[in-house]
């Protein structure tokens, strides 16, 4: 296991298309065709950054075995034509295309980091999302306003809300407990349950049913809390990464919004 990410990367490449250099380039040759200088020392680099371990002359020599390896099993890909075959072309491009576009992003993401002062203004508004109350709650999810209806009146004359739950709910994660879904921040469920949710008072159920894209809720709020959200520290890291997805996003619109792009290959109905 001790070079499988190398072999892993020196998977990676070889996938792409190979452009012979001259030999003084080379690190062994097969048949003829150079083993470049330079395909190894990417590949040691890519190891030493995933690892954290330094290269050693163990390491470029297994590198190299590798590669050449590759390379007697690259050649004969092409004298049996595969590299002509359709799907391979097809393949390749898109591979070409994907290491392309990720090291854009990567690129973006260097050239447009997080600073402090945004990550402190995410966490100001995570807090603000995530509130000071969290809830416990218990619900039934089925796939008709009727039948959300018929269970609701079934309630009112003294029917146990956790026996319906495990008898009707269409919710695999609650269902079996009898439709209680634990300790929750409001923020992290649906709008349309969460505004039933927090209109509720303790021990009360939604009058009526409630919708959402996954069905008709009938909601129990079994208690409230008090939540108190985690330091910063813990979170930042999160708040980064989401700050950057969205920078990244608005990036992507402004292209597309500005792009003239038609699509062609979809036939109107």
């Amino acid at each position: 296991m001790k070079f499988l990410k190398i072999m892993l990367a020196i998977a990676c490449f070889s996938a792409l298309p190979h452009v012979y250099a001259a030999d003084a380039d080379a690190m062994a040759t097969v048949n003829g065709k150079p083993i470049k200088k330079s395909w190894v020392d990417f590949i040691l680099r890519d190891a030493e950054a995933r690892t954290g371990q330094k290269a050693n002359d163990n390491m470029k020599a297994a590198v190299i075995n590798e590669l050449v390896g590759s390379e007697l099993a690259y050649q004969e890909a092409q004298k049996a034509g595969i590299d002509k075959q359709p799907d391979f072309i097809a393949s390749e491009e898109l591979a070409r295309r994907k290491l392309l576009v990720n090291a854009f992003l990567a690129d973006f993401i260097r050239k447009n980091p997080v600073t402090d002062a945004e990550k402190k203004e995410g966490y100001e508004q995570y807090k603000k999302e995530l509130g000071d109350k969290e809830y416990n709650a218990r619900h039934i999810l089925v796939k008709t306003e009727a039948e959300a209806k018929a269970i609701i009146a079934d309630l009112k004359k003294g029917t146990d809300f956790a026996k319906v739950a495990k008898e009707k709910s269409q919710d695999p994660g609650s269902k079996d407990k009898g439709g209680d879904l634990g300790w929750f921040s409001p923020a992290g469920m649906v709008k349309p349950f969460a505004d039933a949710l927090v209109a509720l008072k303790k021990g009360e159920t939604t009058p009526e049913p409630v919708q959402s894209q996954f069905g008709w809720h009938v909601i129990k709020l079994v208690d409230t809390r008090a939540l108190q959200a985690p330091p910063y520290e813990k979170v930042q890291d999160g708040i980064e990464r989401t700050i950057q997805q969205r920078k990244l996003e608005k990036y992507m619109l402004g292209l597309k919004d500005k792009a003239k792009i038609e699509v062609t290959g979809i036939e109107k109905k």
